[in-house]
């Protein structure tokens, strides 16, 4: 879907100028009485055309921000821990039950609470940073207790996120650049940006970063999210197990 917006964009720039260049041998040829009338079917057409493209272009962004709400709710019982160190043999599942008992206390959580658990991607062999622990809960309840208590896993090293589509992922990374780390978070799949005005801002995509604040160009540096890059292979094993 990116691609295909990408490549209207690039269509709309190659008409613009080829019209330009067609408007300017239309002011250099030598025949005023019929060029009046060329002229006013080239602008007619050149209206035509342009208004398609439009329409178009706006179909397809409405097209990719239904698909990216759909597939986010696909996502919407998913988490991502980052940090937790990798062991020969782990039993993933487990280790993010002790995290959750003993670091989120809560102690009513257990094993057949989660529906799929995995590390995401390949293994990087020797690399000192872990892979992150995707995990799916059945209930959606049971993941909106996890994530609300997610705070107390400050200063140990792990850290919890949502697992974002790209287009939102893209938005977050984004907005942290620009606005600052402790200005954006994510809730229930939404990004939200705090705004110089006080107000909340709901985010879906990097454009939307400009209605938030017009013209802001500051860079603050934040560490990088791991499960920021997926991998073809991540995605289509993720949405082949989203049921």
């Amino acid at each position: 879907m990116e691609d295909i917006k990408n490549s209207m964009s690039e269509m709309v720039k190659s008409f613009s100028l080829r019209m330009n260049q067609f408007e300017t041998g239309l002011q250099k040829s030598a025949a005023p009485s019929s060029i009046a009338g060329l002229a006013a079917d080239y602008a007619d057409f050149k209206s035509f055309i342009m208004g398609l493209l439009r329409a178009l272009q706006v179909q397809i962004e409405f097209m990719a921000k239904e698909l990216d709400s759909l597939e986010m709710r696909g996502r919407r019982k998913i988490l991502l821990l980052h940090g937790v160190a990798e062991q020969q043999k782990e039993d993933t599942t487990q280790e993010v039950v002790k995290t959750v008992v003993e670091r989120l206390e809560q102690s009513g959580f257990v094993a057949s609470d989660i529906s799929r658990c995995h590390r995401m991607g390949r293994s990087a062999g020797t690399s000192d940073r872990p892979r992150p622990i995707l995990f799916k809960l059945r209930d959606a309840s049971v993941r909106s207790k996890i994530w609300s208590s997610k705070s107390s896993l400050k200063g140990s090293g792990i850290t919890m996120s949502e697992f974002l589509t790209k287009s939102r992922h893209d938005a977050f990374m984004a907005a942290r650049q620009r606005f600052g780390i402790s200005k954006c978070w994510t809730t229930d799949g939404t990004v939200y940006v705090l705004g110089a005005d006080g107000a909340r801002h709901r985010v879906r995509c990097v454009e939307d970063l400009d209605s938030v604040a017009p013209g802001v160009s500051q860079q603050v540096q934040v560490p990088k999210l791991a499960a920021g890059k997926e991998t073809s292979r991540t995605r289509r094993a993720a949405a082949s197990k989203m049921v």
